[in-house]
């Protein structure tokens, strides 16, 4: 297993695999938990093998902390027809209540920003929830700006394989 330097003592992250799916899974649930969003998550271990792995359409990093995983952030890459370059998409980026604080998050975000800048991405980007406030301080200090004037639209479920069809 390659293992990332952190600027942490005690702090190790690196990139999952198959074998991790179990605990991908798990901070998944405990992500939607947190967000009050529980009811939604239909992913299973096979699904995420399949898009993960197989597919290879996002990416997993994992933060642990003195041999225990507490934290990951999942990604994919999408492409800025404006820059006419790839940039990151990060979709989660959780960290286990008992290390919030510690450093993992920017730990875990330093190192998805380090893969960006060496694949010559044009930027990183990610949604966070409008209440969670703690998040959105924590990506501000980072000197991440919100994105006010765009408005997310989703197609979803039925509509999805409707208009699909």
């Amino acid at each position: 297993m390659e293992y990332y330097e952190t600027q942490i003592e005690g702090f190790r992250i690196r990139k999952a695999g198959r074998e991790d799916i179990p605990v991908v899974l798990e901070l998944i649930k405990e992500l939607a938990e947190y967000e009050k969003m529980s009811d939604d998550v239909v992913a299973t271990p096979k699904l995420l093998e399949e898009w993960i792995f197989d597919k290879e359409k996002a990416h997993v990093l994992l933060g642990e902390a003195e041999g225990e995983i507490v934290g990951m952030a999942l990604y994919f890459y999408n492409f800025s027809t404006f820059l006419g370059r790839a940039g990151i998409y990060l979709e989660d980026l959780y960290v286990k209540p008992s290390m919030r604080g510690s450093g993992m998050g920017k730990a875990l975000l330093t190192r998805l920003a380090r893969i960006a800048v060496e694949e010559g991405c044009g930027r990183m980007e990610w949604s966070c929830l409008n209440w969670n406030t703690p998040s959105i301080g924590f990506y501000k200090s980072l000197g991440a700006v919100p994105m006010d004037e765009w408005t997310v639209y989703r197609l979803a479920k039925d509509v999805l394989d409707e208009l699909g069809r």
